[in-house]
């Protein structure tokens, strides 16, 4: 049997790329417009559907930065921003001057909680400090409770910025992620559900919205027949190469999203003989999860999550833990946080198991042997 290395989320290919990618050398579009661009625009744009209009850039956090700078954010303004996630979440909060409040998860979603978000808002306008925006993420794929969260943004009037980052092909009550959000936010890094190799997308309500996305993407250039700044812009629009890729990714993503709910259901089917470990799984039947990454949960007699880890890793596996709070990084070690431990003890007992789509029959089984094997020796 091989002993290839399994990465814990790879780019899979689905076979048209590269003809995108070849027109576009044929055509000379190399450059951060182009025909690919558009059509890739527009493709998302009809996957989405919700009348939502999106512009294409260079990263997801590019688009999250612009996403808050589109709501005004500013130097001296306050960010209320999900703990529980990727860095990329917080960290343009603080490229536009602001400050991030942390805010904790609920143990059903993962994702932030309707809660201890309004106690943070509550405590934000009592010192006169009314928070400018909110940072609601679908971890790992799986959707935030958008009306929870609505109905505390709609009472406060403050706009939530939806990070979809991991959530392309999940929907909530039948609407897309991605749609939700006052502002929308995707990613097609490489490990992602579908890749441009690196790149992002916002996606905006109307038409002028995604102008302006696009005038301060471009260098906020002024109509001139010279180079006349009167704005800050910003070098964040996608390459028509990488929306070539992404063409060809769009056209398998609901095979992709398939893929990796019949990897989750092969770890459901693989924990239910050994005890003490949960997957983590849809929360209610009006969510669905594209299960980007399938995650496990383990109990306090199995909570090592770096013994699991390590035996996998000395078979050539890759996982890893679950995201680790922002509101504990040294970085973010002076922000306000709202909330209890929820977060916390998710990190300290959860693991990120491999869930690439091109995951071979040979290659689950040597997952399978080798976590049956760990629990055996640790029991």
């Amino acid at each position: 049997m091989s002993n290839s290395k399994i990465w814990l989320s790879p780019p899979h290919m689905g076979g048209t790329e590269e003809m995108y990618i070849h027109e576009a050398f044929g055509d000379n579009w190399i450059a951060p417009l182009g025909p690919n661009v558009d059509a890739f625009e527009q493709g998302l744009e009809k996957y989405l559907g919700n009348g939502v209009h999106v512009a294409v850039l260079s990263s997801g956090t590019a688009a999250l930065h612009l996403g808050l700078l589109l709501l005004g954010v500013g130097r001296g303004d306050e960010v209320l921003c999900q703990s529980f996630t990727f860095s990329a979440s917080a960290n343009p909060i603080v490229y536009c001057g602001a400050t991030p409040v942390f805010v904790d998860s609920e143990p059903d979603s993962w994702n932030i909680c309707p809660d201890a978000l309004e106690a943070a808002i509550k405590t934000c306008i009592a010192r006169g400090k009314k928070p400018k925006a909110i940072i609601a993420v679908h971890l790992y794929g799986m959707p935030y409770k958008h009306d929870a969260i609505k109905a505390v943004s709609d009472k406060y009037n403050i706009p939530v910025i939806e990070d979809a980052a991991e959530a392309l092909g999940s929907s909530y009550k039948g609407q897309p992620c991605g749609t939700l959000g006052d502002i929308s936010v995707l990613s097609f890094n490489g490990n992602k559900i579908i890749t441009t190799s690196g790149g992002g997308a916002l996606a905006v309500k109307n038409a002028k919205l995604k102008q302006e996305a696009v005038f301060l993407a471009t260098q906020a250039r002024d109509k001139a027949p010279h180079y006349e700044h009167s704005r800050i812009g910003y070098n964040y629009r996608m390459s028509n190469i990488c929306a070539g890729i992404g063409r060809g990714q769009l056209e398998v993503l609901d095979k992709r999203v398939s893929k990796k709910r019949e990897i989750n259901n092969f770890y459901k089917e693989l924990f239910t003989a050994i005890p003490g470990v949960s997957v983590f799984n849809e929360y209610t039947a009006n969510v669905k999860s594209n299960y980007w990454l399938t995650t496990i949960v383990l109990d306090d007699s199995n909570a090592n999550v770096y013994g699991l880890i390590n035996a996998l890793a000395a078979e050539n596996i890759e996982a890893r833990p679950l995201w680790k709070p922002m509101h504990t990084q040294p970085v973010f070690k002076e922000a306000a946080y709202y909330g209890g431990n929820v977060s916390e003890s998710l990190f300290n007992r959860g693991v990120c198991l491999p869930s690439g789509t091109a995951m071979a029959a040979d290659e689950m089984y040597r997952i399978s042997a080798t976590i049956k094997r760990y629990f055996k020796e640790i029991a």
